[in-house]
């Protein structure tokens, strides 16, 4: 068997000397900040090792030097993403904008990084910025007029709900193209073809239904949360 040319021979050895370079430099940070770069393109797979391995031109294996496994990896990237919804909030805000800041920023995020969000709907980092997030959310009921259990509970009404809320819009980014436009068109295609004997209420909504978008019932989800504290804080003041 003929050799290959020195000029190949030398590029495919130098190839392999990068590859084994960037492995033994590799730093968790780089490993963040790759995941963030595959999950940003939509990427369904952001915490698979072939992919990170080829997003930093490395052995694949050579991510577990630096985290545990795959779900350790998610956490951290995770809590980075808190952090970028964190920067987004300005200061001065009353704790109702707080709130609705919070939850703007919740979404652009999760709508940036949607495999990072609609893992985490139902998780927990237990890391810094989820702690920053979270006393964020408990000075605002707090100064809402919330305290004790009450806080405790309108705290997790909240973090719940944003969690499930930006979860489900990401999850539904990451169906194919086709899927979602089936879901898209239900409204003005199937829901308009019901017999109006069956569902006179679908029947009579149709055109309202239709108009709907993603955006209204977020915020009026969103609404709602802020309408449930000042509820339970004027019923904490006698109703005055």
């Amino acid at each position: 068997m003929s050799k290959p040319p020195l000029d190949t021979a030398a590029s495919a050895t130098a190839s392999r000397s990068r590859s084994k370079r960037s492995g033994s430099q590799l730093t968790p940070e780089a490993i963040i900040e790759a995941s963030l770069r595959i999950a940003a393109r939509g990427s369904a797979d952001a915490f698979t090792v072939r992919r990170l391995g080829e997003e930093l031109g490395a052995d694949p294996t050579a991510v577990y030097r630096h985290f545990r496994d795959k779900d350790e990896l998610l956490l951290e990237v995770a809590d980075r993403t808190l952090g970028e919804v964190l920067d987004s909030i300005p200061e001065g805000l009353n704790w109702q904008d707080r709130i609705r800041a919070l939850a703007d920023g919740s979404l652009a995020v999760a709508l940036k990084y949607p495999a990072v969000a609609s893992a985490m709907a139902s998780r927990t980092t237990r890391r810094p910025n989820e702690f920053r997030v979270v006393e964020l959310i408990l000075g605002a009921v707090t100064e809402a007029g919330l305290s004790g259990t009450d806080a405790a509970v309108h705290y997790r009404m909240v973090g719940d709900s944003l969690l499930a809320l930006v979860g489900q819009r990401a999850a539904y980014l990451l169906f194919s193209p086709e899927a979602r436009a089936a879901d898209e068109s239900a409204w003005n295609r199937e829901y308009r073809l019901v017999d109006p004997e069956a569902f006179p209420q679908i029947t009579k909504a149709a055109l309202e239904l239709a108009g709907v978008s993603q955006d209204q019932v977020y915020d009026a989800r969103v609404e709602a949360l802020i309408t449930a504290i000042e509820r339970r804080a004027v019923e904490l003041r006698g109703g005055a």
